[in-house]
């Protein structure tokens, strides 16, 4: 299986097509099983689909050093990231990613063998305050400073709404500043 070329930002990571994602749509999107054999009839995942998907989570990570990307993504792949120790060996986890592309021989990498993802959490988290300020620098002064004084409050209506800044953002505009 041949990658296309590797974005500048991210250079250790490949793209491995579309046919994962083709499938992944296929199967989100077909009617619900309504027993177990009709969901083994739908699409049966191949060891090297189910590496490619773990991969394909964990490139999420490179979106995180990019300004122009949503700050709703980043909180979002943040948050996964960081996820609850208790949930290290759930299905797709970080921790479990990390497991699986650095171990399998179906990766698209290299073996790396096992890694340990606390190491790799700390290193994202001395990152992750300059990738958030630089994407929160992009918006008005006042989303600034909503953001650096109630963070929580911003990610919990992002969660609930990822249009919610967008939205506030035009009505801002549309209706104008009482100060101004």
């Amino acid at each position: 299986m041949s990658y296309p070329s590797v974005p500048a930002a991210c250079p250790h990571i490949h793209d491995p097509g579309t046919e994962i994602f083709r499938r992944i749509s296929h199967w989100l999107t077909a009617p619900p099983a309504t027993n177990h054999a009709e969901t083994d009839q739908r699409h049966e995942w191949s060891d090297e689909e189910i590496v490619l998907l773990h991969w394909r989570l964990l490139q999420e990570i490179c979106e995180l050093a990019n300004p122009a990307s949503p700050l709703e993504e980043k909180l979002d792949t943040l948050q996964w990231v960081f996820a609850d120790p208790d949930q290290e060996d759930a299905p797709f986890s970080f921790a479990r990613c990390v497991r699986v592309v650095g171990c399998s021989p179906l990766s698209p990498i290299a073996y790396c063998g096992k890694v340990d993802t606390h190491e790799l959490q700390r290193g994202l988290r001395t990152m992750a305050k300059a990738w958030l300020d630089a994407t929160v620098a992009r918006y008005p002064s006042w989303v600034r400073e909503a953001f650096a004084s109630h963070p929580a409050w911003i990610a919990s209506h992002l969660a609930r709404n990822p249009q919610w800044l967008n939205e506030q953002i035009h009505r801002h505009r549309r209706e104008g500043d009482l100060f101004n």
